[in-house]
């Protein structure tokens, strides 16, 4: 099999790659290890920046977005129970974030990539990697229908951390930057109206706590644990009487109690691989970088990835000109780090961390305080949660 960019990855990074190169005129095929079922299946992230919501808007994958995605002008952030809002649409000059699932995402381009003839190998095993540093490299994998070898001009990898393209990439070409934060998310959705109409975070002497929804009748809730703990230390009365806890009364009060039907426990790390291209690989989303979720930048980074590739990938197509595929690890990596900074900045303002005594939890009440009261400070917080142009 021929085409002219091969996708390694399925998920909101690969799909919207090949809807992007599909609106271009590019041929490519996309590999998945799993079912379709699976990967619409995974829980993830449900904040949408401007620019995420902009993309799928130019693609025409907005329809449904726009009925059911709710648009949130503000947040609010609450300090041991304190609670303050946070203009988003005045304090960044007119944009806000939207709140609609990845999974619904994922659902809306499946959907589209089956209306458009989108090629997608599900259930592909043993993937390989073939000549990535010359002008003809190749995938080889097994699916149920058989081997498969593709020969292509480039090859994208959006398999994720755990994905084998990074690893393509010797060992003293790539760098790792990494930090491995020592508690996790104890997070459940359930059936119930959410506690405030827009999201909560909350910074806690007990914790870090996160009040989000996935519909007006849906809630997804998150507690900061430590990793030890199990799922079966955490009974749903135990989680919303900590949540209350941690809200703080008023938001405490409003919270309606009821079963969950999802809970896990997630490990937060930040996370970075340099470069992001070699030879004719190209490295996006997840198996480029990871930041912890306080930000809600994972999904967003990787549609701006997605967004820059594909431009260069048009641009080299159209004028054979390698300008925008050369600089692409460049400029990723500057709205990467950027990223990365904002998610650890909020996680250090919000979390409790093994060292925080009494000294570490003033400044965190002191920061907090200064970005309720400080204009400029909100409209920085602002720029950055609903989502820095690209560069």
């Amino acid at each position: 099999m021929r085409t002219q960019v091969a996708i390694v990855g399925a998920g909101p990074a690969g799909l919207i790659l090949a809807h992007l190169l599909h609106a271009s005129g590019i041929e490519a095929v996309v590999i998945e290890r799993q079912t379709r079922a699976y990967v619409e299946g995974r829980v993830r992230a449900g904040v949408l920046e401007q620019g995420t919501v902009d993309c799928l808007t130019k693609l025409g994958l907005d329809e449904r977005l726009r009925r059911e995605g709710l648009r949130h002008s503000g947040t609010h952030l609450s300090s041991d129970g304190e609670d303050f809002r946070i203009d988003l649409e005045a304090a960044s000059g007119g944009s806000c974030v939207t709140v609609y699932g990845q999974q619904e995402v994922t659902h809306d381009l499946f959907e589209a990539a089956e209306a458009r003839g989108l090629t997608i190998l599900f259930e592909a095993d043993e993937v390989r990697l073939h000549d990535i540093e010359t002008d003809r490299p190749a995938v080889t994998c097994r699916t149920p229908a058989g081997e498969h070898r593709l020969d292509c001009d480039f090859v994208v990898g959006c398999d994720g951390f755990h994905g084998v393209c990074r690893a393509a990439i010797p060992a003293d070409i790539l760098r790792h930057f990494e930090r491995v934060y020592p508690f996790g998310w104890l997070g459940i959705l359930t059936e119930r109206p959410p506690v405030a109409e827009e999201l909560v975070y909350a910074s806690h002497e007990r914790g870090f706590a996160l009040a989000s929804m996935r519909s007006l009748m849906r809630s997804r809730y998150y507690i900061q644990c430590d990793m030890d703990q199990r799922l079966e230390d955490w009974p749903d009365e135990r989680i919303w009487d900590e949540l209350a806890l941690r809200l703080g009364p008023s938001l405490g009060e409003r919270l309606q109690r009821g079963p969950s039907f999802e809970k896990s426990i997630a490990p937060l790390r930040s996370y970075v691989a340099e470069p992001m291209r070699f030879g004719r690989l190209f490295l996006a989303g997840d198996a480029a970088h990871i930041v912890p979720p306080t930000g809600a930048k994972g999904l967003n980074l990787a549609v701006s990835d997605v967004s820059m590739l594909g431009e260069a990938l048009a641009e080299y197509y159209a004028e054979r000109s390698v300008a925008g595929i050369d600089a692409y690890s460049t400029r990723a990596l500057a709205r990467v780090w950027k990223a990365e900074r904002f998610s650890w900045w909020f996680t250090s303002l919000t979390h409790r961390f093994p060292q925080t005594g009494a000294f570490e939890r003033r400044m965190q009440v002191a920061e907090l305080d200064y970005l309720r009261t400080s204009p400029r400070a909100q409209a920085a917080f602002a720029e950055n949660y609903v989502g820095l142009p690209l560069i």
